[in-house]
This record gives structure tokens, C-alpha cells and sequence, in this order.
């Protein structure tokens, strides 16, 4: 069969479309404050971003960018290992590995390209790695390109790792690595790290956890999930984006020192793609600064979700609430969800639906997520939003 006219039969963007209720792609014209955006002409609330502590418009970070533009210029244009490292980047992946409490630091394009050749270059054939099935789908992709054998776990199910970890050895010179987010970016729950690394330590393996929706929000002082956990020094590889809580785009990867040195030689994502442009590098030490000087915005972060998650349950909403910015509302089939998340933004609301495969079937959503930046007036207005859309449909208890 023709290529074009295989792929040309998938009428799922064309039926949305038709039936009035496709909810992605939606244009933002302009941001206020990242709390309030316009689309197609109208101000509406933005309860659908990963702007946690709300850093996007802080005018320390945009001058920060501004200054960094002058000094060097709009890009770098070039990899690291030839002509695209600036002093910038060594300041960044310094005081990034310090914060963190390890011993080095390497940063990349995106979250997603240090996932994708971080783990490809880390892993080969031999080694076994040991996912949860809902990880990040950068988590995934880099382990099909890794020469590892991939074993999934269910969802934070300890007993079914164990399982795996008991029924599967490594060949040779084979190595284990457990691989997990630390809070699932659809969910928003939280991975059992106290579990995982009694589990590392019976076995033999290393930790590796994806921190991207971690780093900045959870813990004392906004180190993440191991943090959070107490057990900072027991994961062994901490990865995570800019695209979050440091409100900018770009990807890195924290452990020991010659691991880093190793990968800075190794991982194509480095060698083969341009670094993080001098704008992003600066705006992301702008933002570190803040994380570790201003934990009163954590603060004011999670006085919101506290009071959303009470604003849900008492709207009788079924509420994934996982201790994390991000509030999942679950409506069940996907044509209903699109429908609810429509009448939304017909309210003044931004959230976004997710339907399988990112989430099992039958248990389509709505993930809102908060942001220390969110006035009461704005979180009034997303529950009067749920409240009249979930009469109108009859899904509320």
C-alpha cells in the first residue's frame, strides 16, 4: 500500500475536528503572568501549564536572558564538544550539580533529547533496565534505542518489579538499572523511591529517576523526589527538563562525576545537536536562584492545589490527588472528556484532556495543574468552570 494513503485513513483529527471538540494545537496569542492567556481573541484562565512556581514571567529571569543575548548572542551553533560550549553552561551545570548534592552535571537541547541519548549511550546489550509502564515517553524511546532489554513493571507495583528483578539475571558483564519518574507527568503521583531503593540494594542495580515535574516543587528545599523521600543519596541518576519549574527549555542529567565525563564523549545527543542557546542557560541560573532563595513560593504553590483539591471533592469530582501541583479530574470515555474540556473553555478555562495510550481506557481526564502565581480570583473562576460544566453534563456526584 502507498504510504500517503495508509496514513491518510486515520480520521481521528478529522472527526474531533468535525463533531467541534479537537483540544489541542490551541494558539496562545499572548501571556499575562502566565496565569492568564489569550486565544482566539479572549483572555482565558491557564490551568493547564508546568509553570509550578510561575518563573516564566519573573522579570529577573527575562533580564537575565536579555543580558546573556548581548554578551553571546542569539545562539551558540554548534554541539558542545566543538564549538558550542560557553562559560555560561560550565556556570550552569555546576551550580546545578550542587544543588542537586552531586558530583556533576551535563545539560542538552531538551528533556527529551537528554532522556533519549542519555539512556542510549548509558545502557548496551547485556544490560537490563527495569521501567514503570506509564514513564515519559522519552524514558521509552531512549531505551529502544539503547541495546538493553527492556522489562515493564505495573504502575508503581513493587511486588511485579520484584518479580521481574527475581526471574531475569544479566549475561556476561550486564548490568541493572531501575528507571522511573519521580512524579508522573499525567497522573501527577509520585513513585515509591524508598521502595525502589531497597530494591536497587537487594539486587544490584542502579536508580535512575526522571525529576522533571520534581525538581523545584518537592522537598525542603526543591530537590525533587528524592528529597521529598529522604533518600537524595541513594538515587544514583537524577534527570530532568528546564521546561518546569525553571521556566525555559533544556534537558540535563545529574550524577557521578565520570559518568558525566563519560557521556560527554559517548550520548549523540551531545555530540551530534546544538547546545542550549544562551538565552535559556541564563534564564535557567535566573531561576535556580529563586528556587533556592524564595521557598515561600512552594509555599503559596501548594496552599493553591490544597485548596483546588478541596474545591473538587466538594463538587463531587472523582480527583487523582497525588500531593503534586497536578489534579487530574477523571471523566471516563474520550468523547466526553473532549466534550467537558470544550464547554471549559467556553467558560474561560485552559486544561488539557488526555486520552489513552497516555492514560489506561476508559480512564480519560483532565489534568489541571497549578502555579504559585494563581490568584484567588483565578482559582474561583476554574471551580465555577467545573462546577456549571459538570451540572450541565451530569457527571458530578
Amino acid at each position: 500500500m502507498d504510504l500517503f494513503e495508509k496514513l491518510g485513513r486515520w480520521s481521528r483529527y478529522e472527526d474531533t475536528v468535525a463533531a467541534g471538540i479537537y483540544p489541542y494545537y490551541r494558539a496562545i496569542q499572548s501571556s499575562r503572568n502566565g496565569t492568564r492567556v489569550t486565544i482566539d481573541g479572549r483572555e482565558v484562565v491557564m490551568a493547564g501549564s508546568n509553570n509550578y512556581l510561575g518563573l516564566t514571567h519573573d522579570p529577573r529571569a527575562i533580564e537575565a536572558s536579555r543580558k546573556a543575548i548581548s554578551d553571546f548572542g542569539t545562539g551558540c551553533t554548534g554541539s558542545r564538544l566543538l564549538n558550542g560550549t560557553m562559560t555560561l553552561h560550565e556556570e550552569l551545570e555546576e551550580k546545578l550539580a550542587g544543588f542537586l548534592g552531586k558530583e556533576a552535571c551535563i545539560t542538552s537541547g531538551t528533556g527529551y533529547q537528554t532522556n533519549v541519548g542519555m539512556l542510549a549511550a548509558l545502557t548496551t546489550r547485556g544490560d537490563l533496565i527495569y521501567g514503570d509502564r506509564d514513564n515519559h515517553a522519552s524514558l521509552i524511546d531512549g531505551c529502544r534505542l539503547s541495546y538493553a532489554r527492556l522489562f515493564k513493571y505495573a504502575h508503581n507495583d513493587m511486588e511485579d518489579l520484584e518479580r521481574l528483578l527475581e526471574e531475569t539475571t544479566p549475561q556476561g558483564d550486564g548490568s541493572r538499572l531501575l528507571l522511573t519518574d519521580g512524579v508522573f507527568s499525567m497522573l501527577g503521583d509520585i513513585a515509591p523511591l524508598p521502595d525502589l531503593v531497597a530494591l536497587k540494594k537487594k539486587y544490584g542495580a542502579r536508580l535512575m529517576v526522571d525529576d522533571a515535574h520534581a525538581v523545584g516543587v518537592l522537598g525542603a528545599h526543591g530537590r525533587g523526589t528524592g528529597e521529598h523521600f529522604g533518600v537524595e543519596d541513594e538515587v544514583d541518576i537524577i534527570v530532568g527538563t528546564f521546561s518546569k519549574s525553571f521556566a525555559c527549555l533544556g534537558g540535563f542529567l545529574a550524577g557521578p562525576r565520570h559518568i558525566i565525563n563519560y557521556l560527554k564523549h559517548t550520548s549523540r545527543s551531545m555530540l551530534f545537536s546544538a547546545s542550549i542557546t544562551p538565552a535559556s542557560v541564563a534564564a535557567v541560573l535566573a531561576c535556580l536562584d529563586i528556587v533556592e532563595k524564595e521557598p515561600e513560593r512552594r509555599k503559596r504553590l501548594f496552599e493553591n492545589v490544597e485548596y483546588m483539591r478541596k474545591g473538587f471533592e466538594d463538587l463531587g469530582l472523582t480527583l487523582i490527588d497525588s500531593g503534586t501541583p497536578i489534579l487530574s479530574v477523571v471523566i471516563g470515555e474520550d468523547h466526553p472528556t473532549m466534550e467537558f474540556n470544550r464547554l471549559l473553555f467556553d467558560e474561560g478555562v485552559f486544561v488539557n484532556p488526555v486520552l489513552p495510550p497516555a492514560v489506561p481506557p476508559g480512564m480519560s481526564l483532565l489534568r489541571t495543574s497549578y502555579m504559585a502565581t494563581h490568584d484567588q480570583a483565578d482559582l474561583d473562576h476554574i471551580l465555577a468552570a467545573f462546577r456549571k460544566v459538570s451540572e450541565q453534563l451530569g457527571i458530578a456526584r
